[in-house]
């Protein structure tokens, strides 16, 4: 999904090209969004990390592809009318290299006519890549993005650089550094939690531009719970919690990451909670019973209770 966003005072405006799934953040945190779907399925199909995957959560799905000239003619559009001036893009899925590369277009665009203009980018390579993508994500966007939220599997392979230990990711990160994006978190590892084997690892990486011109860089690690449940959507969240985030703390990650972890572990609780009722005692819930439950989480997005915390590593 393609969100655009544009300033007012205070209302912040976003362009979002994700897939549908988080659509509940319209108007949230004062933001001002325009959204795009670069696919529409019945139902959103997914992996359970908030990648696409072949093998489905719901068995049956229908729907369309937005090409690459579609959303150029919808960009246009959006041109024409002198409604284009945006604060954030945010990108998430897509399924072709020219659809990719126009988002790239895009963007640039944007950013020679709001130079602040900040992109945030999930990008989408899921757990065992897409291999036609891979070469422009690694060449055009990572390179024009400002926040990426790769997993494991997508920083090894838009590094070429394997994660082992902790300080592997912390080098895995500096090389998405010096690839353009200030800030990179890695949503999820495979490394060994401090907590447990019940616990996965999160990292993530902010760098600023002193006034004396020298670099300062923020490095944090979160422990996760792991869930046993498959969930659609959730890195779109993810990344749009992250934006919001960001935003609002723009020069401190560990805070920014608290929040969005925080918000992600209220949504995935009331959603595993209300699945389990609708179930029933002793039955696992169907995906159509995990739908994130995003309105009824309204207020823990706008305003949630700070229950997991980053670590400051460096």
């Amino acid at each position: 999904q393609c969100i655009f966003q544009n300033t007012s005072s205070t209302v912040q405006k976003l362009f979002l090209r994700q897939t549908g799934e988080a659509e509940g953040q319209r108007g949230f945190l004062g933001f001002e969004v325009d959204s795009i779907n670069s696919v529409q399925f019945s139902p959103i199909q997914g992996d359970g990390t908030g990648d696409f995957d072949p093998a489905p959560s719901y068995s049956h799905w229908r729907g369309q592809v937005l090409t690459a000239d579609e959303l150029h003619v919808l960009y246009e559009g959006i041109k024409l009318n002198n409604v284009h001036k945006y604060d954030y893009v945010l990108t998430g899925y897509t399924r072709d290299t020219s659809f990719l590369e126009m988002v790239v277009d895009i963007v640039q665009e944007l950013k020679r006519a709001n130079p602040n203009l900040v992109y945030v980018c999930d990008p989408v390579l899921g757990d065992h890549g897409s291999m036609n993508l891979y070469p422009v994500y690694k060449n055009k966007v990572v390179p024009v993005a400002d926040i990426i939220t790769p997993n494991q599997f997508e920083a090894e392979l838009l590094t070429g650089k394997t994660i082992t230990t902790e300080k592997d990711a912390v080098e895995v990160m500096d090389l998405l550094h010096a690839m353009g994006p200030d800030t990179v978190v890695i949503t999820s590892s495979d490394l060994p939690s401090r907590l447990g084997d019940r616990f996965l690892v999160s990292l993530g990486s902010q760098r600023h531009v002193r006034p004396d011109g020298s670099r300062k860089t923020q490095r944090v690690r979160i422990d996760v719970p792991k869930v046993d449940a498959v969930f659609v959507g959730t890195g779109d969240l993810f990344a749009a919690m992250l934006l919001a985030w960001t935003h609002h703390y723009p020069k401190d990650l560990k805070m920014a990451c608290d929040k969005t972890f925080s918000v992600m572990h209220h949504v995935i609780k009331r959603t595993i909670a209300y699945a389990h009722e609708l179930a029933g005692p002793g039955r696992r819930p169907s995906p159509p019973q995990l739908e994130l439950r995003m309105v009824q989480s309204k207020a823990d997005i706008e305003n949630p209770d700070v229950v997991m915390e980053a670590t400051i590593i460096s």
